[in-house]
């Protein structure tokens, strides 16, 4: 397996659980799942000057993934209150005005955009203009081959359809889930059935794949005019947070392998399956989950 060179840009964070806090946001989930599948990870965010942040980097050099996150002296660390339903579905509270609401450009980072294999990016870090124009920028400055990612995570009211459609614009490979699905209907007006509206983001936005997930319903993935449809299996749920995030990693990572499109997806499947059964978004992996991806 070559060791790719993987970015996250965006939110990194405390989910606070009511029994207690666990390293979270997407962008970071991401590059955890795809440092361990054997590719380097890296992060591009910011945290504060403070315990929490202080206890965030201490982590992240111990998972041995690529620090590029600011310490941030003005802005607290990001934190999100998560409760979970009865089928371990969460919902966030996402506390305002923190460090990754404020991500400045670096030259050091830049330096691995430049080199970057594949960059993914969500909404959530772009509600706020400085760390939106600075994920906009490294994006620009990426190689014109490097997959960019568009796992949309749309949370709360945190997007407008401005911010969608530059980052479509940008991106060559989104994931969705069927809410933010029919968000993207709403705002493009664009067709309600399903290979339809598939059809139109890819031609409209020119992406090369669409991946889209729900839940216990399955998941597809597009590309050009192959289409792959997996049922989800069935697990003993612990939760489903980082689930997507480690969906769209282990697509990625199987992506620039170039695997058959049938087989990254079960790759994809198999590894959020065993997420949603793990507690948190960055478990350790089995022997059998790292066998399969070897």
């Amino acid at each position: 397996m070559r060791n790719f060179t993987i970015v996250g840009i965006g939110e990194i964070l405390w989910d606070l659980f009511p029994g207690g806090k666990m390293l979270g946001g997407a962008p970071a989930n991401f590059a955890y799942h795809a440092q361990k599948q054997g590719n380097k990870g890296y992060i591009i965010s910011a945290v504060g000057n403070d315990q929490l942040g202080n206890e965030i980097l201490k982590i992240i050099n111990e998972k041995n993934l690529g620090n590029l996150i600011n310490l941030d002296s003005e802005h607290p660390t990001g934190t999100v209150e998560v409760t979970l339903d009865s089928d371990g579905v969460p919902t966030y509270n996402i506390i305002e005005e923190v460090a990754w609401d404020n991500i400045p450009f670096s030259r050091s980072a830049e330096k691995i955009v430049e080199v970057a294999d594949a960059i993914c990016f969500g909404s959530l870090a772009q509600r706020n203009e400085t760390s939106r124009n600075t994920i906009m920028r490294y994006l620009k400055n990426s190689r014109k081959n490097c997959l960019k990612v568009y796992d949309i995570n749309l949370r709360q009211l945190y997007y407008d359809k401005s911010t969608i459609k530059e980052s479509l614009n940008i991106a060559n490979v989104l994931k969705l889930n069927e809410e933010e699905l029919d968000v993207l209907i709403r705002l493009f007006d664009l067709d309600d059935v399903l290979e339809s509206v598939i059809d139109q983001l890819l031609h409209d936005f020119g992406l090369s794949v669409i991946a889209l997930t729900m839940g216990t319903e399955g998941s597809y993935i597009f590309s050009g005019s192959q289409k792959s449809f997996l049922p989800t299996p069935k697990i003993e749920l612990a939760d489903t947070v980082g689930a997507g995030d480690s969906f769209t990693a282990t697509m990625v990572s199987g992506l620039l392998q170039n695997l058959p499109l049938e087989t990254l997806h079960q790759n994809a499947v198999e590894v959020s399956a065993f997420v949603c059964s793990s507690s948190g978004a960055m478990p350790d992996y089995p022997e059998e989950i790292t066998r399969r991806l070897s």
